[in-house]
C-alpha cells in the first residue's frame, strides 16, 4: 500500500478511477505541438510552437534541438530531436518520438505489483520544482492533462538546465609540451513525478558528442505501510531485528521511435564478439565479432560482448558509412517474474496503440495482448520500434530514510558513425581522419 504522504486521499485509489485516456498538453491549455511549417533558412524550426521548444548550444559549439510534450500518464514525452555538431551544416534527426513507456513495480512478498504509469496517473504527480532544483537554468510551466488535479492545473516542473560532465578528452600530443583536452557540456531535461510515497526524477542528458543519457532516479520515502517483512523478504531499518521494509524491484522502460535522418525506414543489427583460444602459434586470443541482421521482431538478451544498432535508412556520414546509434544499457536487475520483464530489449513493428511495455491502454484490439512480449511475432521490421527494460532489486537500508537517496537507471543511446570524426575534435587534428598520428 502506497498512500500519499501529505494525508491526501490515497493516490493510487483516486488515480485508478480516472479516464484512461492519454491526452497531451503542454504549457497551455488544450494545446499540444503545431503542425511543421516550412521555413527559409539553412535550419528548419522544430515541429511545434516556440513554447514546446527546446534548443540548446552548448559551449563546444553543438545544438540540440527537439519538442517536448505531456502526457497524464507516461508524464514528459520528447519529439523531433536533432543533433548539430561543429562543423555539420544542417541538424542530424535522430529521434521522432521517445519516453518512459512503464514504471513496474512488484513487491517481494507477492501480495502486490504496481504498473505507476498506466495504474496510477504518473504524468499527474508532476511536481513543482523550486529554482535551486534547476541551477542556471529555466523551469517551463506545464499544463497536466486529463484528469489532472483541477486545484492545480499547471505546474512549473520541467527543467532545462546545462552542466559540466568532465573530460569529453584527452591526449598527449607528439611532444610533451602540447596536450589536447576539451571539457564536455550537456544539455539536462527533467521532471519530478511524485507517486505514491516514490518520486521519480525522469533525466535526458544531451552531450555535446551526441550522446543520450536518459535515466530514472526514485527517491521520496519509503512506505511505512511495508515494515512487516520479517521472512527474508525485507531488510531491518529501525531498532534492532525490527522494521523490516519489504523488497521490491523498480523495473523501467522506455520506448524509442528513432527518426535518423528524417526516416523511421531504419533497420537494426546485433552485434557478438567471441574469444577463441591462440592458435597456429599465435601468442594471444583471437575474437571475431558477427553481425546479425534483426529483420523480424525480436526479444532479446544482453550478453557479454553483445550490443544492438539502429541504421539509418537514409543518410551517411562524410566517410560514407551509414548514421546509426548504439544501445548501451546501464546496470540491471532482470526481473524473471512477468513474460514483459524476462528480456532487456524488444523490437517491434511500430503500432500507434503500442504504447505501454505493460498494461497497455491503447486500443489494439481483441487478442493483442496488453504487453510488449505479446507484440513480439514475427513481423518484418521496417519502422522498428525500441523498448529497453532496466531493472533494480531495492533491498531497503537504513540509510534510505529520510529522505531517501536517489538510486538511478538508464541507458546510452551512443552515436556510431554519425560524424566522419569525434565532433570535438581540434582543428589540429581534424587531417587525421583514418590516418596514424605522426609518433603513434
Amino acid at each position: 500500500m502506497r498512500l500519499n504522504r501529505n494525508s491526501r486521499a490515497p493516490r493510487r485509489a483516486a488515480v485508478a478511477l480516472a479516464a484512461v485516456g492519454a491526452l497531451a498538453a503542454g504549457a497551455t491549455a488544450g494545446a499540444g505541438p503545431a503542425a511543421a511549417a516550412p521555413q527559409a533558412g539553412p535550419v528548419p524550426a522544430a515541429g511545434c510552437g516556440a513554447a514546446y521548444r527546446i534548443e540548446q548550444k552548448l559551449t563546444s559549439g553543438t545544438t540540440w534541438r527537439m519538442c517536448w510534450r505531456y502526457e497524464s500518464k507516461a508524464g514528459l514525452v520528447l519529439e523531433n530531436v536533432s543533433y548539430q555538431p561543429p562543423g555539420e551544416p544542417r541538424p542530424i534527426k535522430v529521434l521522432a518520438r521517445a519516453g518512459l513507456a512503464q514504471i513496474h513495480v512488484p513487491y517481494d512478498d507477492g501480495n502486490i505489483e504496481y504498473d505507476d504509469l498506466t495504474s496510477y496517473a504518473f504524468g499527474e504527480g508532476l511536481m513543482d520544482l523550486a529554482p535551486g532544483e534547476c541551477p542556471g537554468g529555466t523551469i517551463k510551466t506545464v499544463r497536466i492533462p486529463g484528469a489532472g488535479d483541477p486545484e492545480r492545473p499547471d505546474v512549473k516542473g520541467l527543467c532545462t538546465t546545462t552542466r559540466a560532465r568532465g573530460h569529453a578528452y584527452r591526449m598527449q600530443g607528439d611532444s610533451a609540451s602540447k596536450v589536447y583536452q576539451a571539457q564536455g557540456k550537456d544539455l539536462l531535461v527533467y521532471t519530478a513525478n511524485q507517486v505514491g510515497w516514490y518520486e521519480y526524477i525522469t533525466e535526458w542528458r544531451f552531450q555535446d558528442d551526441g550522446t543520450i543519457t536518459t535515466s530514472v532516479g526514485a527517491t521520496g520515502s519509503l512506505s511505512p505501510f511495508d515494515y512487516d517483512a520479517g521472512d527474508g523478504r525485507g531488510w531491518p531499518i529501525g531498532k534492532g531485528a525490527k522494521g523490516y521494509a519489504t523488497s521490491h524491484s523498480h523495473n523501467v522502460f522506455w520506448r524509442f521511435d528513432f527518426g535518423l535522418d528524417g526516416s523511421t525506414r531504419s533497420r537494426v543489427e546485433q552485434y557478438d564478439s567471441e574469444v577463441s583460444p591462440p592458435a597456429r602459434g599465435q601468442e594471444a586470443p583471437t575474437n571475431k565479432t558477427n553481425r546479425t541482421r534483426i529483420t523480424r521482431e525480436l526479444a532479446g538478451d544482453a550478453r557479454n560482448m553483445r550490443w544492438w544498432r539502429v541504421v539509418s535508412a537514409a543518410g551517411k556520414n562524410k566517410d560514407g558509412h551509414p548514421r546509426s546509434y548504439e544501445l548501451v544499457p546501464g546496470p540491471s536487475a532482470k526481473y524473471p517474474g512477468r513474460g514483459f520483464t524476462r528480456h532487456d530489449v524488444y523490437f517491434t513493428q511500430y503500432a500507434a496503440c503500442e504504447r505501454y511495455a505493460s498494461n497497455n491502454l491503447g486500443n489494439c484490439g481483441a487478442g493483442h495482448g496488453k504487453s510488449v512480449d505479446k507484440w513480439v511475432d514475427g513481423q518484418t521490421l521496417t519502422h522498428p520500434v525500441v523498448w529497453a527494460n532496466v531493472g533494480f532489486h531495492h533491498v531497503a537500508r537504513d540509510e534510505d530514510q529520510q529522505p531517501m537517496p536517489v538510486h538511478w537507471q538508464g541507458l546510452s543511446l551512443v552515436p556510431r558513425d554519425v560524424t566522419a570524426m569525434n565532433p570535438l575534435t581540434p582543428a589540429d587534428l581534424r587531417d587525421h581522419n583514418g590516418q596514424p598520428r605522426e609518433g603513434g
